[in-house]
């Protein structure tokens, strides 16, 4: 008797060292998944940057804006293209050319305002304009934020526009099927994507 209960108790305590194994395993997943989003971030036309050069007070700079041109403007470097460049990309490149006047410069750059990060809405909601895209949204999620359809809508042939790679393409949703259960047509939102509620 003694036996099977030691045994039952080992076995009960094995199963939960497991479980508590796999739950750190997927947080740990999750939070690399994390770190490599961040890192792939590609840097875009209205985002403010943070440039800062160790112990060089004159060449570290609060808020670099990138034009519309895709090119920020760095004092003693003059322009520098940053549009579709990672935050690492483009410090190695200021790095680069600071060597001609600083002895193995140390740059940071830093995303101070994603700016570029937007999408809109269109049509019959109760909020039409321009959204700021701060975390990783859904369509479902854009419509909350608009404080949901007007009494006309059509849900049922709401198109959303997204461009990439010079490319257009029309995206057919329909809110019904979604709240139906159909959450695979719940796209996430990319930046410059425009929802319109006929």
């Amino acid at each position: 008797m003694f036996k099977i209960n030691s045994i039952k108790c080992f076995l009960g305590s094995f199963f939960v060292l497991c479980t508590a194994c796999f739950c750190l395993a997927v947080a740990v997943a999750a939070d690399s998944t994390q770190v490599s989003t961040d890192r792939d971030y590609k840097i875009g036309v209205g985002d403010v940057l943070r440039v800062t050069t160790w112990k060089e007070a004159d060449l570290t700079f609060e808020n670099v804006f990138v034009r519309n041109d895709g090119k920020i403007t760095i004092p003693l470097l003059d322009d520098i293209q940053a549009e579709g460049r990672s935050t690492m990309e483009l410090k190695k490149i200021i790095e680069t050319r600071l060597a001609e006047f600083v002895e193995a410069p140390t740059v940071t750059v830093t995303l101070a305002d994603p700016g570029s990060q937007k999408y809109y809405i269109l049509g019959e909601v109760m909020g039409v304009g321009e959204y700021p895209l701060v975390k990783k949204l859904t369509v479902v999620q854009a419509f909350a934020l608009a404080k949901g359809f007007t009494e006309w809508a059509s849900k049922d042939e709401i198109i959303l526009v997204r461009r990439e790679n010079g490319k257009e393409q029309m995206i057919k949703i329909d809110y019904d099927d979604i709240t139906d259960g159909e959450l695979a047509n719940d796209i996430q939102l990319k930046a410059d994507d425009i929802i319109i509620v006929p």
